[in-house]
């Protein structure tokens, strides 16, 4: 299988989805939609920062900034602790990094037209012989 592909050896199971958990997910994901957001949890995604460090790392006014933190705080994305007189911000877990490296990877992916479904599988690379 391709690179990161999910296979039947590492798969979550999945249960079907209802409409409460439908909903909470759309809301995660259009967080991700905002191309000022994607910037803070890349620039987190290195590891924690301040939040005036912050602002000037992805080009934003803080008060924007402060903004864009707000929701992705509100909707379990990044958690923020006080430090002295500033707010040092990190990504919620390991997840959110996940999250954001596969939507990396998967423009990636379609840039150089590659598609993890057209690859063959393991057992169809394996020699008959053999097996």
């Amino acid at each position: 299988m391709g690179h990161g592909a999910v296979t039947a050896a590492n798969a979550v199971p999945r249960t079907p989805l209802d409409a409460d958990s439908a909903a909470r997910i759309a809301t995660t994901l259009q967080a991700l939609a905002t191309p000022s957001r994607l910037l803070i949890l890349s620039r987190l995604r290195e590891g924690p920062c301040a939040a005036t460090e912050l602002a000037h790392a992805v080009g934003l006014e803080q008060s924007a900034c402060s903004h864009q933190l707000r929701l992705l705080r509100n909707l379990g994305l990044v958690v923020g602790r006080r430090n002295g007189r500033s707010v040092v911000y990190e990504l919620y877990d390991n997840h959110v990094a996940g999250l954001l490296d596969q939507a990396v990877y998967h423009i990636e992916h379609l840039r150089l037209g590659l598609s993890d479904a057209a690859e063959p599988d393991d057992h169809e690379l394996s020699d008959p012989a053999e097996g």
